[in-house]
């Protein structure tokens, strides 16, 4: 039977989602935290990659199980009896057996949280900024984003993707307390895409770019012409979402070629 898991992560500790040969992943911990639950091998897809440092308030992934009642609120509870304190899950749902967490994915929302001044309580939680920054400005630069499809020059180099197009449907800045966050929701996102999008923006921020100038980076298609990536620690994935009947309902074909990725 497939299931869905929705679980949240801070990711300082781990070198991203992946399972990786030096470090201690996600993916790791989590598989194994399930497989000890359930005793059986199980695989975790999830919806996306995330990079060493990179936060989740919602991780989506999928996994077979022969288990047929994992739905229930119990194992959810004795899911994170069994997982470390920075791993939680939120709930298990039951899905058609064809349901995929990483290609039934129609859009994913990333959060850049940024503070300035100095606060104890945020370190590897979000960047602090020691400069003004002109968030009207980027602002007026991230509604750009929503002009473009192929953002190359936002896409780390040498990735083994077919095309660096994304449809971006959300860009802004918006002040939440004592912090600004950045959010951005687009169907699909390239390697590093967030980060090398918010480092571009500080410099329209910081008045050593122009909202001209941030589009005809863009245009250029050319990773070497944008900004500098922002540290891992003040991005957040908040949320992967689904058409309901791609997940609840018996589909007739499901095709091999749907590709969409998370790959901050």
């Amino acid at each position: 039977m497939r299931y869905f898991i929705y679980f949240a992560y801070n990711g300082t500790a781990y070198h991203g989602w992946q399972i990786q040969p030096n470090g201690i992943s996600v993916q790791e911990v989590f598989t194994n935290g399930l497989r000890t639950l359930l005793r059986e091998e199980t695989e975790v897809v999830a919806a996306g990659r995330t990079d060493t440092g990179v936060h989740a308030k919602q991780m989506v992934a999928h996994f077979d199980s022969g288990h047929t009642d994992l739905a229930g609120g119990d194992y959810v509870r004795r899911l994170n009896s069994i997982l470390p304190k920075d791993i939680a899950v939120d709930k298990i749902i039951a899905v058609n057996p064809a349901a995929h967490a990483r290609f039934d994915a129609i859009s994913r929302k990333y959060e850049y949280h940024l503070y300035i001044g100095k606060n104890v309580f945020k370190e590897n939680l979000a960047l602090r900024m020691f400069h003004p920054l002109d968030f009207d400005l980027m602002n007026e630069a991230a509604l750009k984003l929503k002009d473009y499809t192929d953002f190359t020059s936002f896409s780390k180099l040498h990735t083994d993707v077919k095309t660096n197009n994304c449809v971006v449907t959300e860009a802004r800045w918006q002040q939440q307390g004592d912090e600004w966050v950045f959010t951005i929701e687009a169907d699909r996102f390239l390697r590093n895409m967030v980060r090398s999008i918010v480092g571009t923006l500080f410099d329209v921020g910081l008045h050593k770019l122009s909202v001209a100038d941030f589009c005809r980076i863009i245009e250029a298609r050319d990773r070497c012409k944008a900004g500098v990536s922002v540290p891992a620690h003040g991005l957040y994935l908040v949320e992967v979402r689904y058409a309901d009947e791609n997940i609840k309902k018996k589909r007739k074909t499901v095709s091999g070629k749907r590709k969409a990725q998370v790959n901050e």
